[in-house]
């Protein structure tokens, strides 16, 4: 195979049959370059690419393939940059095979003259007339085939195309781009024209001023290409209300100053007073509002797909691409909130692109997590409050049972010491009467009998009465000491402690320090019950041989302390819910006076019985010191 050449303006080359020397260039690129006219229809109006590929002259000799791509005014100018930039991906995505690319600025075509010929073409030649060229010159241009690209469809001449040439165009609807922008803002009443003074761009101005004709009964058109970049700045700034302006292109201004990368569209939108438009996609997203573009992406695409396809072999005159037209309509957000345009004016099925994303859609996923943490947490708290409550209603339940139970066992304690009043009046006041009584009559008939066989039965009699009467007593004090009430606290202790030492084998030492004389009838009983049963309780399971008794003044209150060095207790048992039942009477009565017990003791050492009352009316310092 020989050379393949692509013009982009693009010029697609294949193999030929013979390689020209440096004047015998192929008839059909001769004229291209010869021709201002024709320069300006191919290289000025879109980028140009001429791709060599370059295959084996046999099976045994093989050369790289080559791209040249040339540029209409210089590689940095838009839109056409962003063609070639594009090209180049889309044809190493397409061709998997390796490319030697070439890149060329056809400067001259900004101001082409036919002097500037001979120059170009003998740097054409140079540039690609090395050995291979020179050896194989016949091969390389009668027969190279022609892909025209980035060109609107009018520049494309189609009777001048030959079998080798095709092209991947696109149609611009500038009346549907005035459309687009009276549609957006149907209040607009002018369109200022951004366009400049370049060959080119004089007949796009032909073009648009033709086409958008019709329209100037329904809104005013102002055209700046014959002014300098700087007096555009200047009237993009002071244009009058329900103004838009329509940038369509401004390469080279009145002053034949050239302006690359749309740099000019960014000092544009800086100073406007008024929204920015296009029709390229090229100057999305850097200034314009959008709406129906010419996607750069799409073109490039299709033309890469062309080129590959004529390097495969297809003929280029069998390939037809219809011209690709305008995309969806795109608006960018940031323009749209800068100018204060509705969303809902814009045109079905507008994509809006930009948009700053609010807070809950950046951190969707946190807020979301965050919520659903917090909801558990929620459903716990809710979980936690109603079974507080229900705690706390268990609670005063629980509370108002206490009372009521404390209430009872207060109404049961004083029932039970009025009915042991009652019983110790009844047994001290009548049957102790009646048994001494009793037993007078008994020793009366003693003493009759005396010497009678029935005087020892009386006597046995009467000595049974008089003990008799002595354990009615005795029980009748237990039920109600009256000495009490009579003697006070203190006396009632000594007699209880006298009692119980006669009683059994047990010491009692009992102190008393501060006691006042005149107590609380209710205090004095508490804490003698309270002394009574610990006695008891010594008695019946401490087999002690001491026991030790104190009753003192302290912390505003009376302390009654009970020890002995008995056997002690596990207590354990009490801590553990089996209390003894005289342990929970005694500190059923403290409690009903709002005073305490502890009661203390461990096998083989003792046991403390500690109680502590209030007494009212009494200034105290600190609280009760209970002994442990």
């Amino acid at each position: 195979m020989g050379a393949m050449r692509v013009d982009m303006s693009l010029g697609l080359l294949r193999a030929s049959p013979a390689s020209p020397r440096r004047g015998q260039m192929s008839s059909r690129w001769r004229s291209i370059l010869s021709d201002p006219r024709g320069i300006r229809r191919t290289c000025v109006c879109c980028v140009a690419i001429i791709a060599s590929l370059l295959a084996t002259l046999s099976a045994a000799i093989a050369g790289p393939k080559r791209v040249l791509l040339l540029h209409c005014f210089s590689r940095d100018f838009a839109p056409w940059n962003e063609y070639a930039k594009s090209f180049r991906t889309e044809l190493d995505r397409q061709w998997p095979e390796p490319v030697e690319l070439y890149d060329l600025s056809l400067v001259i075509a900004r101001y082409w003259t036919k002097d500037q010929e001979g120059p170009f073409t003998d740097y054409l030649h140079d540039l690609f007339g090395a050995s291979f060229f020179q050896e194989h010159r016949q091969q390389l241009f009668p027969s190279t085939p022609m892909l025209l690209m980035g060109v609107e469809q009018r520049r494309v001449a189609l009777p001048k195309l030959t079998a080798n040439d095709t092209f991947v165009a696109h149609a611009l609807d500038i009346v549907g781009v005035v459309e687009n922008i009276l549609r957006v803002l149907p209040e607009t009443t002018n369109i200022a024209v951004v366009i400049s003074n370049s060959p080119i761009e004089t007949y796009w101005l032909g073009q648009a001023r033709d086409a958008l004709q019709p329209l100037t009964d329904r809104v005013a058109f102002t055209w700046f290409n014959e002014l300098l970049f700087d007096d555009t700045l200047k009237r993009v700034a002071a244009l009058p209300p329900r103004s838009a302006i329509l940038f369509a292109l401004l390469l080279v201004d009145a002053a034949g100053i050239p302006h690359e990368e749309g740099k000019a569209l960014s000092r544009l939108r800086a100073v406007a007073n008024a929204p920015i438009f296009s029709y390229d996609d090229r100057y999305f997203g850097r200034g314009i509002v959008g709406g129906p573009l010419i996607a750069v992406q799409d073109v490039t695409r299709q033309a890469a797909a062309v080129a590959v396809r004529i390097l495969r072999g297809e003929a280029a005159s069998d390939i037809r691409i219809p011209p690709i037209g305008f995309g969806a309509p795109r608006y960018d957000w940031r323009e749209l909130r800068r100018w204060g345009i509705d969303e809902t004016g814009l045109p079905a099925g507008s994509m809006i692109e930009f948009r700053v994303p609010t807070v809950f859609e950046q951190y969707s996923w946190y807020i979301i997590a965050a919520a659903a943490v917090c909801a558990v947490q929620l459903i716990f708290i809710l979980m936690l409050l109603v079974h507080r409550r229900r705690l706390r209603r268990a609670n005063a339940e629980r509370q108002l049972a206490e009372e009521a139970a404390h209430v009872l066992s207060g109404r049961l304690i004083n029932a039970q010491e009025e009915e042991r009043c009652r019983l110790s009046r009844e047994l001290h006041d009548d049957v102790t009467q009646r048994l001494a009584l009793l037993a007078i009559d008994a020793g009366r008939a003693e003493g009759a009998l005396a010497k009678a066989a029935g005087g020892e039965a009386m006597r046995a009699m009467r000595e049974g009465l008089v003990r008799l009467s002595e354990d009615v007593h005795a029980l009748s004090y237990q039920l109600h000491p009256s000495i009490l009430e009579d003697l006070g606290l203190s006396e009632a202790l000594k007699s209880e402690c006298k009692r119980f030492a006669e009683l059994g084998s047990t010491r009692v030492k009992l102190q008393t320090d501060g006691v006042p004389e005149s107590l609380p009838q209710d205090v004095a009983l508490c804490l003698f019950r309270v002394a009574q049963e610990a006695l008891r309780n010594i008695a019946r399971h401490a087999h002690a041989s001491q026991a030790n008794v104190s009753l003192e003044r302290l912390n505003g209150g009376l302390q009654l302390v009970v020890d002995d060095n008995g056997v002690g207790f596990d207590a354990t048992r009490m801590r553990n819910g089996v209390p003894h039942l005289g342990h929970a009477s005694m500190r059923q009565r403290l409690q009903l006076l709002g005073g305490k017990l502890h009661v203390n003791g461990s096998p083989g050492h003792g046991t403390i019985v500690s109680a502590w009352v209030p007494l009212k009316g009494v200034d105290h310092e600190s609280s009760p010191r209970l002994v442990s």
